[in-house]
């Protein structure tokens, strides 16, 4: 049964619009790290010995032996804002990516919305700041951008009713519309995912993924993701 974490905003419409993180399949653990690791010495163990397998994938993690790490793998379903998924199909070793596309499908657009705005960052060309930019006091700015959204799916949905191919349909909808997608790949793979969009110079959008990956990969492999986060 697939296990998930979400992250919930409300917009003023009333439509909630939820980023999740779900957990659909797994293989391998711990156990099998160790014994691919083994297998070149002919070697096999049918318990895990938390002292010294333990300190032989610790080893592994941090002189870069990659391969055993490659014996044990997740499948998530992720649901996210356009923005975040385009960042994350950047990972392509180890990793196999399948998205809805809206080539096919014309079912109901959802957009995603934050809840704060962040500030530029003053030293950096790239990324946010901490601080929280309050534009409620702006309303015309407000209602413009929940306009802008209305008038994006609005335009789609009039397109699609005139007889307009769903390919060229979906040219009118912006980055901030939900997609959602299969990620399947090696556990070193998702430590690498996870390695760099953990970051705290990471998008705080694209760290909510990252984390909900992490979440499910420190319970699954505990000494092999500690090892791998930590390398």
């Amino acid at each position: 049964m697939a296990e998930g974490v979400s992250s919930t905003t409300e917009i003023q419409s009333g439509t909630v619009v939820i980023m999740e993180v779900l957990l659909i399949d797994h293989m391998g653990s711990d156990l099998s790290v160790v014994n691919a690791a083994r297998v070149s010495f002919a070697m096999e163990h049918t318990e895990f010995d938390d002292k010294n397998d333990t300190k032989l994938i610790n080893y592994l993690a941090k002189h870069n032996h990659w391969s055993p790490f490659g014996h044990a793998s997740m499948q998530f379903h992720i649901k996210a804002p356009v923005f975040v998924a385009r960042q994350l199909v950047k990972h392509q070793v180890g990793l196999v990516w399948n998205e809805v596309s809206r080539r096919y499908v014309d079912n109901e657009v959802e957009f995603y919305e934050p809840e704060e705005w962040r500030g530029r960052p003053k030293n950096s060309k790239q990324g946010s700041s901490d601080e929280v930019i309050d534009i409620n006091p702006h309303n015309f700015l407000v209602d413009h951008y929940e306009s802008s959204l209305s008038s994006a799916k609005w335009t789609y949905e009039r397109l699609l009713k005139y007889g307009v191919s769903p390919e060229q349909a979906r040219m009118v909808l912006p980055q901030s519309m939900m997609t959602e997608w299969y990620w399947s790949g090696t556990l070193y793979a998702f430590a690498r995912v996870c390695n760099l969009r953990c970051k705290p110079d990471a998008q705080k959008e694209t760290q909510y993924v990252g984390w909900g990956i992490d979440k499910y990969a420190a319970k699954l492999f505990p000494a092999s993701w500690k090892a791998l986060r930590d390398a």
